[in-house]
């Protein structure tokens, strides 16, 4: 079944398919399982705070405290083409998710993300 709008469940479950993907993608897998850690409960406690990011920025949930770039400094250097990467495996889970109105709402949120973050991490 694939949520019509965005919601906390839709959002929980896309945080599953999508770092399940993540995990065992050959680009930023070694990335995520060495900043988050190759556990699984490593992995839950990352869901569950990034869960609350999108909840934050769609949801107007007020739970995500803190400044999302900066782990993104920590990870520094890898290759900018890496955004491309993760949005296309994001574009890809949030279709499975969402139906199409949605999904493209959410993407958009995080294409405009992503283009903030270069913009910090890459002066682009």
């Amino acid at each position: 079944m694939k949520y019509n709008e965005i919601n906390n469940e839709g959002i929980e479950k896309l945080m599953d398919i999508f770092y399940a993907r993540i995990r065992t993608n050959e680009q930023l897998g070694p990335i995520f399982n060495g900043a988050v850690g190759i556990d699984d409960a490593s992995w839950e406690r990352h869901k569950e705070k990034i869960a609350k990011f999108w909840k934050t920025m769609l949801l107007n949930e007020r739970l995500y405290m803190g400044n999302p770039v900066q782990p993104h400094i920590n990870l520094l250097p890898f290759d900018i083409k890496l955004f491309d990467v993760w949005l296309d495996l994001f574009k890809e889970c949030l279709n499975q998710v969402f139906e199409e109105d949605a999904a493209e709402h959410f993407y958009e949120i995080a294409c405009n993300i992503a283009r903030n973050f270069k913009a910090v991490l890459f002066q682009q």
